[in-house]
């Protein structure tokens, strides 16, 4: 959807445009995926000590797995929201802008973008698509967003939703594979972001999962990031629960917990720490099963564990 959404803005520039010093404002309206973009410290920026002791920590790398698919999931609505806004406005209805409905000959689906000021300084987006391979398709919302920017630069908050199951029905040719929503609310001022993920794995069984990211001023973070799904073994959901910290020189500890489900009573429990080239330095874990206590927990960024009480 993203590889077709994308293409299709560059047809933009052949629609007919009025008043767009009228939408002048609305990009600023909108947050960038720079910022709410979830910033883990990168590997690949780094030099790393090649002799350093033991190996690259598994919960870094699954905890930057987590954060670059947030990441990439935001950036890519608000890259094509604010790609659409830079060019004239189609048309003008009271406090409504509208660009498109626009698309290329050899597109499956036709777009539009809605932009509403409310009045009150905030706003309302949302884009919306209609399939070209069914007769008659309405326009269904793929995207749907409010932002309030009232409080300055960089001090916004807002939130929007991902309709995976509309994309697909819009673009049966390049919707992908991705179901259910993704709801994200961010909040500029505070440095905070959550996501809402609700969905369904390959076998149909329901899976939600919640994100909740806080930014520290020096470059460091926070993140808990809880699913409910089917990890095996019976017909019951388990709840998986992740944390992550860090701090601004990249040294962080993740704590993990899997309960409930058909684990019943039992909850099994670990921890990993990490140094600044994301080595592991600690790990240790109540069943076998996770792995051997290795290393030393006064090397930890973070000297205890940490975790929310179970859901």
């Amino acid at each position: 959807m993203m590889k077709s959404l994308l293409a299709t803005t560059c047809a933009l520039s052949l629609v007919a445009c009025v008043k767009q010093d009228d939408a002048k404002d609305i990009d600023r309206a909108l947050p960038t995926s720079d910022q709410i973009s979830i910033k883990l410290p990168d590997s690949t920026a780094r030099s790393l000590n090649q002799n350093a002791v033991g190996q690259l920590a598994d919960w870094y790398v699954a905890t930057r797995d987590v954060t670059r698919m947030f990441n990439g999931g935001s950036a890519w609505v608000l890259v094509l929201i604010h790609t659409i806004v830079k060019f004239p406005v189609t048309t003008v209805n009271g406090d409504t802008f509208t660009w498109g409905p626009w698309s290329q000959a050899l597109d499956p689906a036709e777009y539009k973008l809605d932009v509403k000021a409310v009045g009150d300084g905030t706003y309302t987006y949302q884009l919306s698509g209609r399939s070209k391979t069914t007769a008659n398709a309405q326009f269904e919302v793929v995207i749907d967003g409010t932002s309030d920017p009232r409080a300055g630069d960089l001090a916004g908050n807002g939130e929007f939703l991902i309709d995976f199951d509309a994309s697909r029905r819009v673009n049966p040719v390049d919707g992908g594979d991705a179901r259910g929503t993704v709801n994200v609310n961010y909040d500029l001022a505070k440095h905070h972001l959550d996501l809402t993920v609700t969905s369904t794995d390959a076998a149909g069984k329901p899976v939600t999962a919640d994100y909740a990211y806080n930014e520290a001023t020096d470059g460091g973070g926070d993140m808990v990031f809880d699913v409910n799904g089917d990890v095996g073994g019976g017909t019951k959901l388990e709840a998986l629960t992740l944390r992550s910290r860090w701090l601004g020189n990249g040294s962080g500890r993740a704590d993990a917990r899997i309960s409930s489900g058909d684990l019943g009573p039992i909850q099994a429990t670990a921890s990993e720490c990490w140094d600044t080239t994301f080595k592991r330095v600690f790990f240790t874990a109540d069943v076998a099963m996770f792995g051997t206590t290795e290393g030393a927990q006064t090397a930890c960024a973070f000297a205890t564990a940490d975790l929310p009480l179970a859901k």
